[in-house]
């Protein structure tokens, strides 16, 4: 068995976060040690959710953009706790992981989850190509999302190996959630869950059910971030206050998901996001907007309603359709989790991600 150190550079309740948790349980679980390495400067919650789970997590500080002394700190903790392999996840890891790697003569292997913002500077390209000459793989969560990279960094597709992300579905009980929420008779629930940022779209979901107002619908929104005031303002200027729901940051997310009829995705750009693998897990109808790995994962009229992203008008369709018809709501939702059970278990993630280790 081996020693792996699972490295990112942020530590918020995201969805590379619940990922790397779930891969270091069943890597642990499997007879392996997981170091999990993370910021020092944080907001924590990433190491606590690790800690509460048994994991002793590890911190890297970065005080500058090139920081020769985050490697050599990244070097002497490596080599304190034994590690023989390091998986670092997104740009800012995968350049000092591989060269901490590098130093430590161990593989080193990078995951990139979809955010390709990096890539507007030509020394983080450079720096990127750099780590991934250094990487035994170079591994995206989707197709889109590997040729995204190529595109972009001007590297061969055949440099990336495409592994979908994969969880274990938490078991859940909605009741408390529609008390909490005061949902009437005959109401029904529209679930989003996402860190409050524009590119998770929001308020294009909000102006689409906006358009729906003979349906008694509510709306709840789990996540965090800037855009909790601007959706509020939105919310109050479409008159629809009552109901909807932000709610902050949640940790049951299973529980809101067996209290939900609809989960609607209106993201502008995603990778492959777990969000969307619980909300199949749990047999929720979905609306969801094409973009990224999406489409591989579901497809129209199977497993959800797909609509462009950013259209609130077609989002709007799409939602009428499904919050009018109990029927398709569980034809979709039934299809949904038997593709999920096939294609996207965290045993099945973990199973290509040993081999890339081995």
């Amino acid at each position: 068995m081996s020693t792996i150190a699972l490295m990112l550079e942020s530590d918020g309740p995201g969805g590379a976060e619940r990922m790397l948790i779930q891969l270091a349980e069943e890597l642990r679980r499997r007879g392996h040690t997981v170091v999990p390495v993370g910021p020092a400067a944080g907001c924590g919650w990433l190491a606590g959710e690790l800690r509460s789970r048994g994991f002793e997590p590890e911190t890297f500080r970065l005080r500058f953009p090139f920081d020769p002394g985050c490697v050599m700190g990244l070097v002497r903790t490596l080599k304190r706790r034994g590690v023989g392999v390091v998986h670092s996840h997104e740009f800012t890891m995968a350049v000092y992981g591989a060269a901490a790697a590098s130093l430590l003569r161990v593989p080193h292997l990078l995951t990139m989850h979809g955010g390709l913002g990096f890539a507007d500077r030509w020394r983080r390209r450079a720096a990127f190509r750099w780590a991934c000459r250094r990487s035994r793989a170079v591994v995206a969560v989707s197709r889109a999302g590997a040729l995204a990279l190529s595109r972009r960094l001007g590297m061969p597709a055949a440099a990336f190996t495409v592994v979908p992300n994969g969880i274990r579905p938490d078991q859940p009980s909605g009741a408390e959630v529609k008390a909490e929420l005061g949902l009437e008779s005959g109401a029904l629930l529209v679930l989003a869950v996402g860190n409050l940022y524009p590119v998770k779209g929001h308020a294009v979901l909000v102006r689409a059910l906006a358009r729906c107002r003979e349906i008694p619908w509510h709306l709840a929104i789990a996540g965090r971030g800037g855009e909790a005031e601007p959706l509020t303002r939105l919310v109050a200027d479409l008159g629809c206050t009552p109901r909807v729901h932000l709610l902050g940051y949640r940790a049951d997310v299973a529980d809101l998901l067996s209290a939900a009829d609809v989960y609607a995705m209106p993201s502008l750009s995603e990778g492959l996001p777990l969000a969307l693998l619980e909300a199949m897990f749990a047999g929720k109808a979905i609306a969801v907007s094409g973009v990224g790995g999406i489409p591989e994962a579901v497809r129209d009229g199977e497993e959800a309603l797909l609509v462009p992203p950013g259209d609130d008008l077609a989002l709007s369709t799409a939602l009428d359709r499904l919050l009018r018809a109990a029927p398709l709501r569980a034809r979709l939702g039934a299809t949904a989790r038997g593709t999920a059970q096939s294609r996207f278990s965290v045993e099945a993630m973990t199973d290509v991600y040993e081999r890339l280790y081995a």
